[in-house]
């Protein structure tokens, strides 16, 4: 996945993330000859980006439990910067999302409130999330809060791409395959949290006699 040790890793990797995110979307503009065809594609090329953003974020923890070694260590110490870059191209996503809307008026008037209200939620969580990644304001924090915060976010955002993508399937059989992939995710994700615990009981099981074999 990413290697332990890199140059491309903290900041930089952050970086290299945020210029892949807007090299991507200039390209998928000016492939397409209509402005508003372009827009759309970059549209539907953030959400992917997102997409495997979140899934790398979502699953670190869990990886570096399953999977211990190198490679699991090293997602789980980029992960801060990992979510940073997905929230970074979902801020892309919006502006386009912003810029569809413009560019075809037709677009908000066939969407509901109720049909914004996953994705307000979700991008209530991630703005909550993205500024409380900040050391600054992560101290005013006390570190039970920050992590319900974080847990309670990433879940929620799971839920929301979850259903964005499952009540499409309908439209295009083509969106059961990210369907899959995060059912898979979750998965994982509560795999990593049993094997944590029981490494956990184990440790604190072999406590007590390494207690009573000290001198």
């Amino acid at each position: 996945m990413i290697p332990s040790r890199s140059s491309l890793s903290g900041w930089p990797l952050l970086g290299a993330i945020a210029i892949a995110v807007l090299a991507m979307t200039g390209l998928a503009i000016a492939a397409q000859a209509d402005l508003v065809d372009g827009v759309h594609s970059a549209v539907r090329a953030t959400a992917r980006s997102s997409f495997a953003l979140f899934l790398l974020a979502f699953t670190a923890s869990a990886f570096a439990v399953l999977l211990p070694g190198t490679a699991g260590a090293a997602l789980l110490r980029e992960r801060r910067y990992l979510g940073l870059g997905f929230a970074f191209s979902h801020l892309v996503h919006a502006v386009l999302i912003y810029a569809y809307g413009r560019l075809a008026p037709e677009f908000w008037p066939g969407r509901s409130g109720l049909a914004n209200l996953p994705g307000t939620i979700g991008y209530a969580f991630l703005l909550a999330m993205t500024i409380t990644s900040f050391k600054p304001v992560a101290r005013r924090m006390s570190a039970t809060a920050w992590k319900r915060l974080h847990t309670a976010g990433m879940w929620v955002l799971a839920a929301v791409f979850a259903l964005s993508y499952f009540k499409r399937i309908p439209m295009s059989p083509a969106y059961a395959l990210p369907f899959a992939l995060l059912t898979a995710a979750v998965a994982i994700r509560v795999l990593g949290k049993f094997a944590q615990a029981n490494k956990r009981r184990q440790r604190d099981a072999r406590a007590p006699t390494a207690a009573l074999r000290s001198p």
